[in-house]
């Protein structure tokens, strides 16, 4: 009866929660679930969650209520760690305080528990490997009582969904990491470079793309002038298109699948500027579609002379190289369509980006 009783509350209450809590990408949609997740199974509970317990990474606790200071005192629990240190996943205030006396004059309950009129506690802990990750704690009042048998079955029931969105979070955490890092490399680099989805939408951009999709799209006289917010050029997402319907083709067919290649587009006006699409797939067995790396270059333009310049954008490279020709202010900005303020900030910026505090030192590093 207790477990058909069980299975109800799991299979309806829960399980808009169990889509959300699954479904977060961050600390705090998944702290929102989880607070609606414990609500729907014990409601009027107290909730906190704590994250990160080790000293590489600045501690977390969050609360459903407020929290006096909002700190978490975790010496109790660590001392009980220390004694049991097997990597328990449930632990009740009774496991950690050996008597009530001691609990009622313990600084966790005092601090917590007392203000807040709680009177029971449980602690959800999470462990990779040897090392906590999370604990998700649940008070109750005197009134309502200590957790009952049914109500640790749905905790224990619910426990590998809090883990594994756990899990998937950190996984997460750590690729959106890894992107960002790759992301302010790739912005770095002189060569612009755009990332495509199958479905032609832009993943990344680097500075200099935007800068060749407006050199693209208004011609070398214009693009220095203009904003760089023009979208990719129309003729390499159409040469995209025509490159996913041989996929396509080829795939449904019974001819071997096309061969993942290389295709060079030119400008149909200014024939410097092209455009290297390659289709890349993580392998040949791979569930996901191919993305479209692209890589423009603008072939009258010499090479960065220098690795530092990539720092710098393609205006202030501009305008480093009539720094290094002996121009004056007033000839940098009628060379380059500026005012004499804007190619001041323009220096400001560059001797920042260099390190340099002077032209001469400037024209020193250029050579």
């Amino acid at each position: 009866m207790k477990r058909a009783a069980t299975e109800t509350i799991l299979g309806s209450a829960v399980e808009k929660p169990l889509l959300r809590l699954h479904a977060a990408s961050s600390i705090e949609p998944f702290w929102a679930a989880v607070q609606h997740l414990i609500e729907a199974v014990m409601p009027s509970s107290l909730v906190g969650l704590t994250l990160q317990h080790h000293p590489v990474s600045p501690f977390i606790a969050k609360w459903s209520r407020p929290i006096p200071d909002g700190s978490f005192d975790s010496k109790p629990i660590e001392t009980y760690l220390i004694k049991h240190p097997r990597g328990r996943r449930f632990v009740r205030d009774s496991d950690v305080f050996p008597t009530r006396g001691a609990m009622l004059r313990s600084d966790f309950y005092r601090k917590y528990m007392a203000p807040q009129k709680r009177s029971h506690a449980i602690g959800l802990f999470f462990w990779q490997r040897q090392r906590l990750l999370a604990i998700i704690v649940i008070m109750r009042t005197a009134k309502q009582g200590d957790f009952t048998s049914v109500q640790t079955k749905l905790l224990r029931r619910l426990y590998p969904q809090f883990e594994t969105a756990l899990r998937r979070l950190r996984l997460l955490e750590r690729e959106r990491a890894a992107r960002t890092a790759l992301e302010s490399f790739l912005s770095r680099l002189p060569l612009p470079t755009m990332l495509l989805r199958w479905n032609l939408r832009l993943v990344y951009q680097n500075k200099a793309a935007r800068e060749f999709c407006n050199l693209w799209a208004v011609g070398p006289e214009l693009a220095s002038v203009t904003k760089a917010d023009e979208p990719v050029p129309a003729e390499i997402l159409e040469r995209c298109r025509q490159l996913k319907r041989e996929w396509r083709h080829s795939s449904q067919s019974d001819a071997p699948r096309m061969v993942l290649r290389q295709e060079v587009i030119h400008h149909s006006k200014w024939s410097f500027l092209r455009a290297t699409l390659s289709m890349r797939q993580l392998s040949v067995g791979s569930v996901a579609r191919p993305h479209f790396l692209i890589e423009c270059e603008e072939l009258r333009r010499p090479a960065t002379p220098l690795p530092h310049l990539v720092r710098l954008t393609q205006r202030e490279q501009q305008l480093a190289r009539l720094v290094c020709d002996g121009r004056s202010n007033q000839e940098i900005a009628d060379e380059a369509g500026l005012s004499v303020a804007m190619v001041k900030k323009h220096l400001h910026s560059i001797f920042h980006k260099l390190e340099v505090p002077s032209r001469s030192r400037l024209i020193a590093l250029m050579r």
